[in-house]
């Protein structure tokens, strides 16, 4: 009997809601954008015809020919076939929301996306969960009932550490993925320590970032004295949120981590999609589809409204206002 039939009918119940509701996503609007961004590995050969004017003369086979006596060609197609690994930080700061969801719900639905996307393309989807060590990890396979078993596992997997280790999570995914694959890495990239493993993955793999944001972490309310509690590590701190001089030095903290994100990033050539918890997923990761399928070179980084540029970076750190 497989996992899925002896989970809860509770469990079960949210497993087909997030299919209904992401297959109607990918019917309706991610189906060709997922397609045409992700490409095959390379060319493999599917047969040999007979030559037609027209036809690219490299392309004829001379030993078939020399046989049959008139000019025969190779016909390749393009090898089609991925693996997408989804990996997605479930430690302390992750289960953060003050909108309509936490930062973790809002993976787990773009998570959801992306597999269904990766089986209707025939590709194979495997799934990492981590925090500060490596909570669950699901092999890349095929097919909608290993889609489900996964969307199952982010539903039910409890996690035992409230840190992040990046370290731990890039040595499991270079063990689990022995070929180049593509990797969608959501975090919220609270965390130290972070380059070195990333820089390792991306020698080997297309890593894409997404980066999981809550306005609340963004700007500091004016709600007078405070009490504030790392999820991560449990510390607790006391503030006086009523000063503006400490709302201050909270935004340039704040662009500052934001400002040496993205330069990590470039520097790595990761793309970057960022999702907010009060504009959802859709509109980033449909502007990071396009903004991909239209780049020459370099990384790409789009937000909940679309894709950035210089301009659209200004307005997100409020050095240009917004109209």
């Amino acid at each position: 009997m497989s996992v899925i039939a002896i989970a809860p009918a509770e469990v079960l119940r949210q497993v087909r809601r997030i299919e209904v509701r992401t297959r109607r996503l990918v019917d309706s609007r991610f189906a060709g954008e997922y397609r045409s961004l992700f490409k095959g590995q390379g060319m493999e050969f599917a047969e040999v015809r007979e030559y037609q004017p027209g036809d690219e003369v490299r392309s004829i086979d001379w030993n078939v020919s020399a046989r049959m006596g008139r000019p025969f060609v190779k016909r390749y197609v393009e090898e089609r076939e991925l693996t997408i690994m989804l990996a997605l930080d479930l430690s302390g700061s992750s289960r953060f929301g003050t909108r309509a969801r936490f930062k973790h719900d809002l993976a787990i639905e773009l998570a959801g996306v992306l597999s269904l996307a990766a089986v209707r393309n025939n590709d194979r989807v495997g799934l990492m969960l981590f925090s500060d060590r490596v909570e669950h990890a699901l092999p890349a396979r095929k097919g909608r009932k290993h889609a489900l078993r996964l969307i199952r596992d982010l539903l039910t997997v409890e996690p035992k550490g409230r840190g992040t280790s990046m370290e731990a999570a890039v040595d499991r995914l270079m063990r689990l993925l022995p070929h180049r694959s593509v990797v969608f890495l959501a975090s919220d990239f609270i965390a130290t320590d972070v380059e070195k493993p990333l820089a390792r993955l991306a020698q080997r793999h297309d890593v894409i970032a997404v980066t999981l944001e809550d306005p609340a972490e963004r700007v500091l309310p004016d709600i007078g004295a405070a009490r504030l509690e790392d999820p991560e590590t449990g510390d607790v701190i006391e503030i006086d949120t009523s000063n503006p001089a400490v709302r201050a030095a909270f935004a340039e903290r704040t662009a500052a981590d934001d400002a040496a994100r993205r330069k990590l990033f470039g520097r790595l050539g990761l793309d970057e999609i960022i999702v907010h918890t009060d504009h959802g997923y859709v509109d980033a990761l449909l502007a990071f589809f396009r903004a991909r399928s239209r780049r020459p070179h370099g990384a790409v980084r789009t937000g909940p409204r679309g894709a950035l540029g210089d301009a659209a970076l200004a307005v997100e750190s409020g050095a240009v206002p917004r109209r």
